[in-house]
């Protein structure tokens, strides 16, 4: 009985692994890896395509009143990179 049980186990067992592996050939036949991800580019990164780490969202220097105002609408100073507003840097 035991050694019927234990062979029931055994062939159960392989049945299941080489249905697990059909799947994962399945899978991967499936899903090419050669295709490219799709790469979603913010209005950030359009504005410097030559700056990979980001800038600051925050411009220093002479800007008039309504830019620093504008900036503080969009809330430049909680942006993180890639996902600031291009009018952060647009004045």
């Amino acid at each position: 009985m035991m050694r019927s049980l234990n062979r029931f186990v055994m062939i159960l067992l392989s049945a299941t692994l080489a249905a697990l592996l059909a799947l994962g050939g399945a899978w991967s036949a499936a899903t090419p890896a050669d295709q490219p991800m799709a790469v979603v580019t913010t209005q950030a990164e359009k504005l410097f395509p030559d700056a990979p780490d980001g800038v600051d969202p925050i411009v220093t220097g002479p800007v008039s009143a309504a830019f620093k105002q504008r900036q503080a609408d969009v809330g430049c100073e909680k942006a993180t990179w890639p996902n600031v507003p291009a009018a952060c840097f647009e004045h």
